[in-house]
C-alpha cells in the first residue's frame, strides 16, 4: 500500500457554488463539533494532506453505519481519523472499529484525535501496509465486519475489495471512496495508475456475483468525485 493520493486537484475542485452548498449542508444538518473541528485542525497542523471526507460525507458514513445496525466496522485508510470518528460514533458502546493506516505519523495523529473524541475504547488503529494487515485480521478471526469503508491508495482498491469480501458476511456493506477521479474514470486507456486501479475495481465488482452495487457522482468542497456502494449477498 502507498500513501493515499489526493483525488481533489481537478479543475473544478474549487467551484464556489459547490463549496457554498456543502457549507450550507454542514451548518444545517451536519454541524461540526469540537472533536471533529480539532481533528481537522490538528491533521492540518501535522502536515497531513487535506483529503479527509467533507462533513456531509462524514455524516453520510455515520448514517449508513447506523442504518446498517453496524457493530463492527473495518476502515482501510485512516489519515487523521476524521472519517473514523464519524463511523465510530455510529457504533454501540461495545462495538469495534479497526482502521488501517500506512503512515506511522498519520496514525499517531489519528490516535490522538480519536482519543480526544472519547472513542479510543472501541477504535483500534493499526499501522502498516493494509495488504499486510488484512491477512493478519483474517488469521485472528477478526471478521465478519458489518461495514467496510475503503479510502486508501486507489491502485490497490481491487485487492481491498477482495479482502473486504473475505472479512464480510451476507449483508455487509462495502463503501469505496474517490471512484470518479474528476470524471477521468471513463478514460479508456488511462496513464494514471489510480484510474487503472479504479477501473479494475469496477470490473471486479461487476463480475462478482456476491456483490450488489451502484456508484454515485458527487460534487462539493472535495471537487468532482464519487463513491461506490455495495452489499454482500448470499
Amino acid at each position: 500500500m502507498t500513501p493515499p493520493q489526493n483525488a481533489q486537484n481537478t479543475p473544478d475542485a474549487q467551484n464556489p457554488r459547490w463549496a457554498e452548498v456543502d457549507h450550507y449542508f454542514g451548518e444545517t444538518i451536519a454541524p461540526a463539533d469540537e472533536a471533529l473541528t480539532a481533528a481537522l485542525a490538528d491533521s492540518a497542523a501535522a502536515g497531513l494532506p487535506e483529503i479527509a471526507v467533507a462533513p456531509n460525507q462524514g455524516k453520510l458514513l455515520h448514517l449508513l453505519a447506523r442504518m446498517q445496525g453496524a457493530r463492527t466496522v473495518l476502515e482501510i485508510g485512516t489519515l487523521g481519523g476524521y472519517s473514523t470518528i464519524w463511523l465510530a460514533r455510529a457504533l454501540p458502546s461495545d462495538g469495534r472499529l479497526i482502521t488501517l493506516e500506512y503512515s506511522p505519523a498519520h496514525a499517531d495523529v489519528a490516535r490522538a484525535n480519536i482519543a480526544r473524541a472519547g472513542l479510543d475504547k472501541i477504535v483500534e488503529v493499526r499501522t502498516g501496509a493494509a495488504l499486510d494487515s488484512l491477512p493478519q485480521l483474517e488469521a485472528e478471526g477478526a471478521g465478519p465486519f458489518d461495514l467496510v469503508f475503503i479510502d486508501a491508495d486507489k491502485v490497490n482498491n481491487p485487492r481491498y475489495v477482495e479482502w473486504a469480501l473475505k472479512l464480510s458476511r451476507p449483508g455487509t456493506v462495502i463503501i469505496v471512496d474517490n471512484v470518479v477521479r474528476g470524471g477521468r474514470i471513463t478514460t479508456p486507456q488511462p496513464d494514471d495508475p489510480a484510474i487503472t486501479g479504479t477501473r479494475e475495481l469496477f470490473d471486479l465488482v461487476a463480475a462478482e456475483p456476491r456483490l450488489d452495487a451502484t456508484a454515485l457522482q458527487t460534487v462539493g468542497t472535495k471537487g468532482y468525485d464519487g463513491l461506490l456502494l455495495a452489499r454482500v449477498v448470499e
